[in-house]
């Protein structure tokens, strides 16, 4: 009895959380307000902050609507730094430790300051060692923190800016 007990309970709970209604809420004078309008009214001005808050700090952006999705694509530069071989690569392995360990820190310092997005070394032996992506105002800001790198003082690298545009917020797949 028990066991039949509980699967009519299981039963009925499992068709009472199958409606398909659409999520809503209930103003005062019982009008539907739809929850996914809500959701476009607060992205647009979401976009419309960010794009004011980008262009106060600096940033060159541009934005255009995508027409599969109707959406606001919101481009910024962000600025490409190419970490290169440099003329000084006669350090000795425990000098050139040192100088990874201190690079690596550098990095880390400029992810977690909010300056850098992402960085990574290339997987070949060839001229260009690894990348930075700056998300600075400018050119110059990027090239003078990329400039601070310990491997780049010491000439094991050396720096080759460039100016890069992406979609704000856009994650990498």
């Amino acid at each position: 009895m028990k066991y039949s007990t509980l699967l009519f309970v299981l039963i009925a709970l499992s068709f009472s959380a199958c409606k398909n209604e659409p999520d809503h809420l209930h103003d005062d004078n019982d009008h539907n307000i739809f929850v996914e309008d809500i959701e476009k009214d607060t992205a647009k001005e979401s976009i419309a902050t960010l794009k004011k808050n980008l262009v106060t700090e600096g940033y060159e952006i541009f934005d255009y609507v995508d027409t599969k999705t109707g959406d606001t694509i919101l481009m910024q530069q962000y600025f490409m730094a190419f970490l290169k071989k440099g003329p000084n690569r006669s350090q000795s392995k425990a000098e050139s430790d040192s100088l990874q360990a201190a690079h690596l820190a550098h990095l880390g310092r400029m992810y977690e300051e909010g300056y850098a997005d992402i960085s990574g070394p290339f997987g070949d032996d060839g001229d260009i060692r690894g990348i930075t992506i700056y998300n600075v105002p400018t050119l110059q800001m990027a090239d003078s923190l990329a400039n601070m790198d310990p491997m780049v003082k010491a000439g094991r690298l050396v720096i080759e800016m460039h100016p890069w545009w992406a979609a704000k917020g856009f994650p990498l797949r």
